[in-house]
């Protein structure tokens, strides 16, 4: 399966705005790419919530949330990737009006050690719609584009591979919260 996943209601509006709470407690550094930092592709602010004590409860949540998610359902189709490790911190992100966050077409894969071993690309809706305007979660799993579901506490989940961005934010500002697992190399 290419398409994303839509999954609501993975955190409460009020499980959102906590980790909205952490993320901005905490200092948030300038994003970056794997080897470099291009304003041009990637303009965003940054914490991780490995270095964040009180996040925890996140971690257990998402990896129960990808694990179904790679699964499948009742209703659904699953990945049915060989998935082994989540060796990356989950990423919050502030895309603000202030800067014109955005992040430029790109997929999630690359050349570094941990990078090249992503399978799944899982990014939670944090902020109210309401609070910002443009930051669109745009997935092109083909030659169509579509629009990740922008309501609070929404998870878009696809493979690491599928090009994505975030258009620019215009007004407001817009968090999400980014995960990958990681496995083997695909076959």
């Amino acid at each position: 399966m290419l398409r994303p996943l839509t999954l609501p209601g993975v955190l409460s509006p009020g499980e959102c705005a906590q980790v909205i709470a952490l993320a901005a407690e905490c200092p948030m550094s300038d994003a970056g790419l794997v080897r470099a930092k291009s304003h041009d592709i990637r303009r965003a602010d940054l914490a991780w919530l490995d270095d964040i004590p009180a996040a925890d409860w996140v971690m257990d949540r998402m990896v129960r949330i990808v694990a179904d998610a790679n699964r499948g359902g009742a209703n659904r189709d699953g990945f049915g990737f060989a998935l082994d490790d989540f060796a990356e911190s989950a990423q919050v992100a502030r895309y603000g009006a202030d800067r014109q966050g955005h992040f430029d077409w790109h997929s999630d894969i690359g050349a570094g050690p941990l990078a090249a071993r992503r399978k799944l690309t899982v990014v939670v809706q944090l902020s109210d719609p309401a609070a910002y305007q443009g930051g669109v979660l745009e997935v092109r799993p083909d030659s169509n584009v579509a629009q990740a579901d922008a309501a609070q506490g929404t998870a878009t989940v696809f493979p690491s591979f599928v090009l994505h961005r975030v258009t620019p934010v215009t007004i407001g500002t817009r968090w999400s919260m980014t995960l990958w697992a990681h496995g083997p190399a695909f076959r």
